[in-house]
């Protein structure tokens, strides 16, 4: 309170009025001054090595982690005066879908996004990303259980192949996964797909119409990959889009924490319920 009127009244003044010896003040400032130093530093490591992305919250449990209890205002305080500003705090245009999938598959998920068992029920969904002049697309297949992004693919066309490659680059056994879960795209609706599932005895699941809330999880998942990646960069070729995707796929995977997770990384959250289970 002294400090932030001390534009209007003297410091003397106030200390007096408050009963506050004045050594005690500016002790307290130089010793706020002082850990600001020590933790200033730390605050743009974490924040750069989340590339731009985290905010108070996620800051705040990191410092933990390396043995700091700092207040969310405080590092917002910080982060303010240092300019650093998370991509979230940027809005986003949200397209909306034109074609619907009319198939008579019912929504098996039923909203049941806390899964018990690793890569049983995957769900997925595509998002549009700008390559130099033209649109370019992306699948990302995601495990309900641990939200780890299993498989990925990046392409020109908005497709079924794009939603065949990404199964293709899934590096567990498909047969493990019991249900596949999406919107109802056209993309999804395909002979190539229906195969693909038939083959390894995957059970389909499709939203309501007109209804994100079912593939909620999904829905949330693009949302901070459009905010942490299709923002921040800029894509000169569709090698370039892959390259980049690939990288960014492994530190959401590895090292990106989520507070869905109890603040650790998909692989993390992985790991530490086998454990359990040994």
């Amino acid at each position: 309170m002294i400090k932030s009127n001390q534009h209007r009244y003297s410091i003397s003044a106030m200390c007096s009025v408050l009963q506050l010896p004045r050594a005690t003040y500016y002790y307290e400032v130089k010793q706020r001054q002082t850990n600001d130093d020590k933790i200033v530093p730390l605050i743009q490591e974490i924040f750069r090595k989340s590339r731009n992305n985290y905010g108070t919250r996620k800051i705040k449990v990191e410092l933990k982690k390396q043995g700091y209890i700092v207040s969310r205002r405080r590092i917002g305080r910080i982060m303010k005066q240092q300019g650093l500003v998370s991509t979230y705090t940027v809005a986003q245009f949200k397209p909306h879908k034109t074609t619907c999938n009319e198939a008579p598959i019912a929504n098996e998920l039923d909203r049941n996004f806390q899964q018990e068992q690793a890569c049983a029920v995957v769900v997925s969904d595509l998002t549009y990303v700008r390559v130099e002049n033209r649109w370019h697309y992306v699948c990302l297949l995601v495990d309900l259980f641990s939200r780890e992004i299993i498989g990925y693919s990046a392409g020109p066309s908005k497709d079924a192949k794009l939603v065949w490659r990404a199964f293709a680059s899934v590096k567990q056994p498909l047969d493990r996964i019991k249900l596949f879960h999406t919107d109802r795209g056209n993309e999804f609706k395909n002979k190539l797909i229906d195969e693909a599932l038939e083959t390894f005895h995957i059970k389909r699941s499709l939203s309501a119409k007109g209804c994100p809330y079912d593939n909620a999880v999904a829905e949330a998942t693009y949302k901070i990959f459009k905010t942490e990646f299709v923002r921040h960069y800029h894509f000169e070729s569709l090698e370039d889009l892959r390259v980049q995707l690939a990288d960014y796929v492994h530190w959401y995977n590895h090292i990106r924490i989520h507070g869905t997770l109890g603040y650790m990384s998909p692989v993390q959250y992985k790991r530490a319920d086998l454990k359990k289970v040994v």
